[in-house]
Order: structure tokens, then sequence, then C-alpha cells
């Protein structure tokens, strides 16, 4: 009973908020006569006009995190050692491809983690406040998840045949 009246007033108030949309903020519709129509977007604050530029703004944001992130250089050379490592000891190409991947998710998330750290100091700016401290937390428990299953890949892919190297030297 209480779920109806919450989806009824929900209901309500989209469909009163609907009503109150200014036109030029309606989504546009196309003309039938202009095949490469393009949607105008005003309220875009910066907009790409080129993929070239598009790269060059990715690029910024991974210079960005190297120079300022200890734990990005730091996720950045154990995954370029991790594959140098599986490339010397000649393992699958399936196999390298997986220490790849996951090297490549933990600096993903060490990316967004970057990202939303930003974002919650602007909100916050140089005040406390639990929500911002449980956003960061949670980002930062992210990437260590995704950093200790690494770990486990690594270990797995690389140390059997490190092993074996090793044993072949010895004798």
């Amino acid at each position: 009973m209480v779920f109806n009246k919450v989806q009824s007033s929900n209901s309500q108030l989209l469909a009163s908020s609907s009503l109150s949309i200014p036109h030029e903020l309606s989504m546009p519709t196309p003309k039938k006569n202009d095949p490469l129509f393009k949607p105008k977007r005003d309220l875009a604050w910066c907009i790409a006009p080129t993929l070239l530029i598009s790269f060059k703004y990715a690029w910024a944001g991974l210079r960005y995190a190297f120079i300022t992130q200890r734990n990005f250089r730091i996720h950045t050379i154990i995954g370029t050692l991790a594959i140098s490592l599986g490339v010397f000891l000649h393992i699958t190409m399936v196999e390298l491809a997986v220490i790849a991947l996951t090297s490549g998710l933990v600096m993903t998330l060490e990316l967004l983690n970057t990202a939303i750290e930003s974002v919650v100091d602007l909100t916050v700016k140089q005040s406390y406040h639990e929500l911002a401290k449980i956003a960061k937390d949670c980002a930062a428990g992210a990437v260590l998840v995704s950093a200790i299953a690494a770990l486990f890949v690594a270990g797995a892919l690389l140390v059997p045949p490190l092993l074996a190297r090793l044993q072949s030297i010895v004798q």
C-alpha cells in the first residue's frame, strides 16, 4: 500500500515536471529531409570537436594521473614488469592477454578512483563529510580488490614458468 502511494506520487511528480520543461530543453526531432541531423547541444559545456581532440583529452587524463598519483605510477610499473616477465618466460598469448587485461583493470580503476576523489574534493571543498569519506574509501577499495585479483592472476600464470626456468638454471 505504501509502495502504491509512493509510485502514485512519483508518477504525479514526473507528469508535473515534464510539463514544465522549456521547449529549448526538450529533445529535438529530426527532419525527414535532413539525413545528417545533429542535435543542438547548447547546454554541453565543452565538446571535443574531433576524435583527435578526444584522444588529446584522454591522454591529458592519463598524464595527470601518472604525474600526480603515486599509486597509478606503481600500478603502471608493476603491470609493465608483469607483462615483460610474461614475454621473457614465453607464456601463451592468452595468458599474456589475461595479465594485460587485469593490469589494465587495475589502472582503469585507479583512474576512476582519481576522478571520484577529484569530484568529491570539488564538492566538499575543505570540509569533512562522512559521505565523502565513504565515496573515497569505496573507490580506493575497488582498486585494492582489483590489485589483489591481479596479483593472484599474475602469480598463477607467472610463478610456475619462473620456477621452472630457475630450476633449469640451477641444474
